[in-house]
């Protein structure tokens, strides 16, 4: 992986529809969050005839598409990825130098979208699993239900992981048999669109096409009546938006929206140091940008002190710079007013009077101007402060006690979100009722976070952390629609229904 912090020539990218590259006049500008001044590249922009054109190449290209056996899609979708992680090096360096993040976990980014990509194709023996309704009494026919791809889907991903969080419903989607339009987003497009472009090129023409562009010029995305299925990842209005865009053609959605995780630390957790690496990448990682990180910590009283020092112990190490550059563990964030909002609920907890605790230096130079904010720890504050109600996405954590389980569930469901959650603790008895009393979608036991994502499962939210699941064998069923067909029963079949 490589350490320079040089950015060579700009990237550009184009929009990829029904099988050409096109150009575009207009071009968005991708500047570098540690160098705000500096632009990395550009990507074209979309006008509404342009998204227009994406959708009619991915329903024209759905009959055939979606007449193919699983198994024929599964061999065509293994064969578009051969040969991808030859570029993982440079996918990664241009992810970090307009993402910010680190560019170990942008190759993590790239190396996760290969991973999620294969385990869709293994489960090509179930897409098309049917299951037979016999004959009952008073039910004179024999059905058989089976599943149906639904059209043309718009999958649209946010600035954070791109590439990763793609893959948890693109290969789904189409192995499922439907045709996609991917939208990267406008301040992070350009690592996406090469990837998805180099697995376009090996597929039939329309099957998977990319558009990026300004948010104004893609409405056709969602309101599209020939558009079948939204599946977005962003935060919760942006959710709210898209359901309400949705709405006017019927266009199903499946939405993954922001977390407000608790993680609850038990009287009996272990606080050693691999659990403390665990709990600290799952708050820190990508400057605390990831939907599913930890981002409130409920601690029995007893082991408050023990806790919060473990987590100093590792701040205490924490190098901010930029992404690339080889000594660096923390980059920037994404966007100013995302460091213009952290750093107000971070004086507003000073304010408060509660404990802040912050680590490292901020970088000067060509970075001072960057989007770089100190990491930080906010010890006891009140429960009604913004750090605590509201996602913070960004490297600030607040520990707060409890005294015992049940006023720990409590604290921990009291909140608008309902993505993930964890329990730390020796009891497996103890960690399954808690976690079975968790208003959440999916629950870690002694581990939190996305690089301990079991890949394999469902995941979504509930409450405002969205509706539907992604991953697994439900993740391709949220892409389909079942089919009954019934066939009258003779005269035997339905005697014997009577019986």
């Amino acid at each position: 992986m490589t350490s320079t912090v040089s950015t060579t020539a700009p990237v550009t990218t184009g929009l990829y529809i029904g099988g050409q590259e096109r150009s575009t006049a207009e071009v968005l500008e991708v500047v570098d969050p540690a160098r705000p001044g500096v632009v990395v590249g550009t990507a074209a922009a979309a006008t509404r005839e342009d998204v227009a054109d994406a959708v009619a190449a991915a329903k024209g290209a759905y009959p055939a598409w979606s007449a193919l056996p699983a198994r024929e899609r599964a061999a065509a979708m293994a064969a578009a990825i051969e040969g991808l992680a030859d570029e993982r090096d440079e996918d990664a360096r241009v992810l970090s130098l307009e993402n910010g993040k680190i560019v170990h976990e942008a190759w993590v980014d790239a190396l996760v979208f290969e991973i999620r990509w294969q385990l869709a194709l293994s489960l090509a023996d179930e897409v098309e699993q049917t299951k037979v309704l016999p004959p009952a009494p008073g039910i004179p026919v024999q059905t058989t239900v089976a599943y149906q791809p639904l059209g043309v889907v718009t999958v649209i991903v946010p600035f954070n992981w791109p590439i990763a969080i793609l893959a948890a419903s693109l290969p789904h989607a189409l192995l499922a048999g439907n045709t996609v339009i991917v939208k990267p987003p406008p301040s992070t497009p350009l690592a996406t669109t090469r990837l998805v472009q180099r697995v376009a090129e090996k597929l039939p023409p329309g099957v998977l096409n990319v558009v990026t562009g300004r948010d104004s010029e893609m409405a056709g995305l969602i309101e599209n009546p020939d558009v079948a299925k939204v599946c977005f990842t962003g935060s919760v209005n942006g959710g709210k938006k898209i359901m309400e865009m949705a709405s006017r053609s019927l266009t199903r959605v499946t939405l993954e929206l922001g977390g407000n995780d608790p993680a609850i630390i038990r009287a009996d957790a272990v606080l050693d140091d691999e659990h403390l690496d665990r709990l600290f990448s799952a708050v820190y990682d990508t400057t605390g940008q990831i939907c599913m990180n930890a981002k409130r910590l409920y601690v029995h009283r007893s082991r408050m002190d023990e806790l919060v020092a473990g987590l100093t112990a590792r701040l205490e190490r924490t190098v901010l710079g930029h992404g690339l550059a080889e000594d660096t563990t923390m980059g920037p964030l994404h966007q100013p007013a995302q460091k213009a909002f952290v750093t107000e609920i971070v004086e507003e907890a000073k304010e408060s009077g509660a404990t802040v605790l912050e680590f490292g230096e901020l970088p000067g130079g060509e970075f001072a101007e960057g989007n770089f904010l100190r990491p930080a720890i906010v010890v006891d504050p009140d429960p009604s402060l913004r750090v605590v109600t509201q996602e913070q996405f960004g490297p600030v954590i607040p520990v707060l006690p409890f005294d015992d389980d049940a006023d720990a569930v409590r604290l921990a469901n009291d909140t608008w979100a309902g993505l993930c959650a964890s329990v730390w603790t020796a009891d497996t008895d103890s960690a399954n009722r808690i976690g079975g009393q968790l208003e959440v979608g999916y629950v870690w036991v002694n581990d939190h976070g996305a690089a301990r994502l079991d890949l394999r499962a469902p995941f979504g939210g509930m409450k405002a952390s969205g509706m539907g699941r992604e991953q697994g064998i439900e993740g391709v069923r949220a892409f389909q629609d079942t089919r009954s067909i019934a066939h009258a029963a003779d005269e035997t079949a339905q005697a014997e229904a009577g019986h």
